[in-house]
């Protein structure tokens, strides 16, 4: 179970809880879960009681009981405690046999995981507008169809943006289609790639640019570069950072990822 997961099953709970007339409180759009902090007793938690305690005109350790018992059935969650003035924290469950199925699958098929040829009798062309956001939106939308073995090819209203090129976006043509085209606008950056680079660097703009949804405004600020915990790009990057640094450490000792490798010699 990932985060994202987590938090729609929270928010599944939540939305019982005000069907069942166990709650009555507005339901959030989202519900926020986080890694526990030190200190802190199991995998994830989250504060949603305390942000329902005040509608609901309930304490917040009884919101967090109301919901406890409506998540702790669900699949992939081990156990859910109540901590501090009601804050629910999650355990997760050990990985189950489809969840090593989908390991097994990875480590077997390696970069080729995820594609396949769904698509390949498939021909599709998208326009965008001179825009960063859109660009580089209408380039992910390329890599993911191509993936499933479709042929894509993306136009621009404009000829393209040259600081595009660094953040590996093509474009086929510019101009006018003949013909009315699917169209990619997500909500404009308010910025052109040359400022956004400069200030962020090519890593953060397009996480900053593709993270959320496209009806949302991308948030660029310089929250991109904060090195903690609660900036998710830098949980990715060094994460990524410690696996590298893993592998070379393993290559120094002889071992190699291969499962049935023979260990080194001694």
């Amino acid at each position: 179970m990932t985060p994202a997961d987590l938090s729609r099953t929270v928010l599944h709970a939540v939305r019982r809880a005000v069907d069942e007339n166990a709650l009555r409180a507005p339901v959030p759009a989202r519900v926020r879960v986080e890694r526990t902090r030190p200190g802190g007793s199991g995998d994830y938690a989250c504060a949603v009681a305390l942000q329902l305690a005040g509608p609901a005109e309930l304490p917040a350790l009884e919101v967090a009981r109301i919901l406890r018992e409506r998540v702790a059935a669900e699949p992939g969650i081990g156990r859910v405690e109540i901590t501090g003035p009601g804050f629910l924290s999650f355990t997760l469950d050990a990985p189950s046999d489809s969840d090593l199925a989908v390991l097994h699958a990875v480590r077997e098929q390696g970069i080729a995981y995820g594609h396949g040829g769904a698509l390949r009798d498939e021909i599709l062309q998208f326009h965008h507008a001179r825009e960063v956001r859109a660009a580089v939106t209408a380039h992910a939308v390329r890599r993911l169809l191509g993936s499933q073995g479709a042929r894509v090819r993306i136009t621009c209203q404009e000829a393209g943006d040259p600081e595009w090129s660094r953040l590996g976006v093509t474009i086929d043509a510019h101009g006018t289609p003949p013909v009315p085209l699917p169209r990619i606008r997500p909500v404009p950056a308010g910025a052109t790639a040359g400022e956004l680079l400069e200030r962020l660097g090519a890593d953060a703009v397009r996480w900053g640019l593709l993270r959320p949804a496209g009806h949302d405004r991308a948030p660029l600020g310089d929250d991109l570069l904060v090195q903690g915990e609660a900036n998710p790009l830098f949980r990715v990057r060094y994460a990524h950072a410690r696996a590298r640094a893993l592998t070379r450490g393993a290559a120094a000792l002889g071992f190699t990822s291969a499962a049935d490798a023979a260990p080194p010699e001694a």
